[in-house]
């Protein structure tokens, strides 16, 4: 990779994280919000770094023009003084040339490292979707911490809740307190095989899309919507098992389901945005 590639490739990635994580809001598909601020220093930097090596390339290649003018005037009276008195022959320089090994120039970087253009052409040109549905069912559901105690729930009707909360009720809340309860929750439409029910989700991470965990409440409803459709369902426990342990399903009955915008805190279990 020769210099003016290197120049490039900074100037492009330092472009590219600058147009997603401060122009847009296309960093929040693949890390958490606090990892914004990171990302913007970090696309400074990166343009800063390129800005200056164009400089120092260009003064460098000045330089070094200067100089071989110069040296060829020095060269030029050293031949014809050869010339003139028979008894001269030019000794080649071993640092005239850039330093070779085996017939590798080292001074070069790897031709492999053009392939960098494509993710810092990426956050320019076309930024890859935030994680969905197809990453969500090839990922087994986040594993709930047990909790010794609950405290009441509030009386409002319907109840917004997150699916973990949702789930903890379920399976380990030896009140029933969730019983006969009608719950709000929001998340992305995840399909499951042999249809007639589907997954509620939520994608969670922790630092970036890498880390990423998912948590789901099976959904029955007379529809199944398009997958990755980001939706507030109301709906009441479907029952099954024994409320209060293991055996009980996390399941809703659902009795309304309202496509809604994917909300800026997608990637966390969140409560469903108030209705209206």
């Amino acid at each position: 990779m020769r210099r003016p590639l290197q120049v490039t490739l900074l100037v492009l990635s330092g472009l590219g994280l600058l147009h997603a994580s401060l122009f847009t809001d296309l960093c929040l598909r693949y890390v958490k919000p606090g990892m914004r601020p990171l990302l913007i220093a970090s696309g400074f930097v990166l343009l800063v770094l390129g800005i200056v090596e164009a400089a120092v390339r260009d003064g460098r290649d000045g330089r070094e023009g200067q100089a071989g003018r110069k040296g060829h005037g020095r060269h030029g009276a050293h031949a014809h003084g050869a010339d003139a008195h028979g008894s001269h022959a030019h000794v080649a320089d071993p640092h005239d040339e850039p330093e070779q090994h085996h017939g590798h120039d080292h001074s070069t970087v790897p031709r492999v490292a053009w392939l960098l253009l494509l993710p810092a052409l990426s956050l320019l040109f076309y930024a890859p979707p935030a994680l969905g549905a197809y990453t969500a069912a090839r990922q087994p559901a986040k594993v709930i911490a047990e909790q010794d105690g609950f405290d009441p729930l509030p009386r409002t009707s319907p109840l917004p809740i997150t699916l973990t909360d949702f789930t903890t009720r379920v399976q380990q809340d030896r009140s029933l307190a969730i019983k006969a309860r009608t719950v709000e929750m929001s998340g992305l439409v995840t399909p499951v095989p042999g249809g007639g029910s589907w997954d509620l989700t939520r994608i969670i991470i922790s630092c970036c899309a890498a880390d990423a965990q998912s948590v789901k409440v099976r959904i029955y409803s007379t529809g199944i919507p398009p997958a990755d459709t980001w939706v507030s369902v109301t709906g009441n426990w479907h029952p099954g098992g024994k409320l209060g342990t293991k055996s009980a399903p996390v399941a809703l009955d659902a009795q309304t389901v309202k496509k809604i915008q994917r909300p800026s805190n997608g990637y966390q279990d969140a409560l469903p945005f108030p209705s209206g």
